[in-house]
């Protein structure tokens, strides 16, 4: 007779999640659905201005628009939140010429949004506005409507602000990443303003972390192995680059190369009889992340950054990228 096993019953708690995320889903799906020539035309307003996007809202829809505010800030849009009851003492100040607002609100009435969006009016200012209303007060201000599709909050009881929050937040990242690549922001654009933390590390050139100058250990071609050794211990590398008459690297002598040639004669050879051709290199603009993975994959220590030329600029060291963070 064969035995059942029984599944272990799911807690009710993990139940509930499956609904809220389902509930949500939903909602995105009907926000994806029902987007039209409305959200390119704000697209082109919050892309033709010359200043920053205010980005406003109270309650639920102000945590948002702080979200929002700061990921346009961080893909290349300068924006700013502004708390709409805050505005009306003084922060108003803070909108200038050339900026444009975008202003998040549910049911489109929310009163304390009055002086933010007069304000807008008066000065000419873009207004996109984010409601699930088109007949209200936000929306009739408002040069561009974008509008939230009808969907059930997630809370049992269908007041709390979930589903109408999670579709505020994706349409501000929508609005945020097209605006990124209509401008065209790039990998480059986008460490330079998160030049902190993993991310900004894992962004960082080899150009940021590589020695220059006199500090990078090169001969020409035509050293003897006496002097190039003396090059190499000084510099502390753990090699020295040779160059050709025309500039170009020709080869590299490392501490391996000596052992491998360790004799009587090595003193007198010259370095072209010693040295490694066609060492490994890169290039300055190539991310640190993959000089590491190329030292590792070649077990060696440096690498020679060149130009397009093979011409030398730079070295890097593999405690140049763990310095930076970078593994």
């Amino acid at each position: 007779m064969r035995r059942t096993i029984a599944k272990p019953k799911e807690s009710p708690d993990i139940a509930v999640a499956r609904r809220v995320l389902d509930t949500e889903i939903v909602g995105l799906e009907a926000l994806a659905a029902e987007l039209d020539a409305s959200f390119a035309e704000a697209v082109d307003k919050l892309a033709a201005i010359t200043g920053r996007v205010t980005v406003t809202g109270m309650g639920k829809s102000g945590h948002v628009a702080r979200k929002i505010a700061s990921t346009l800030a961080s893909t290349g849009t300068p924006a700013q939140f502004v708390h709409p009851a805050e505005a009306s003492h003084g922060d108003l100040g803070m909108l200038a010429a050339g900026d444009a607002v975008l202003a998040l609100s549910n049911s489109g009435e929310t009163n304390e949004l009055a002086d933010i969006l007069a304000h807008a009016r008066r000065f000419g200012l873009p207004l996109i506005a984010i409601t699930a209303r088109e007949q209200s007060a936000l929306a009739d201000a408002a040069d561009v409507t974008l509008r939230l599709p009808a969907a059930a909050e997630a809370c049992s009881m269908g007041l709390a602000p979930t589903t109408s929050t999670t579709m505020m937040m994706a349409l501000g990242d929508a609005l945020a990443v097209a605006l990124l690549e209509r401008k065209g922001f790039s990998a480059d654009d986008f460490q330079q303003l998160h030049p902190g933390g993993r991310l900004g590390r894992r962004l960082l050139k080899v150009a940021d972390i590589m020695h220059e100058g006199p500090t990078v250990p090169l001969i020409p071609i035509e050293t003897a192995m006496a002097d190039a050794i003396l090059a190499m211990t000084a510099k502390s590398f753990g090699c020295v680059g040779i160059v050709d008459g025309t500039g170009r690297l020709a080869g590299i002598v490392t501490d391996g190369d000596l052992r491998r040639h360790m004799g009587d004669g090595l003193l007198r050879a010259g370095v072209a009889e010693v040295m490694s051709r066609r060492p490994k290199t890169i290039r300055p603009q190539a991310l640190a992340a993959e000089a590491l993975a190329k030292m590792n994959q070649s077990a060696i220590t440096s690498l020679f950054v060149v130009d397009a030329a093979n011409k030398p600029l730079g070295i890097v060291h593999i405690h140049d990228c763990l310095r930076a963070g970078i593994a």
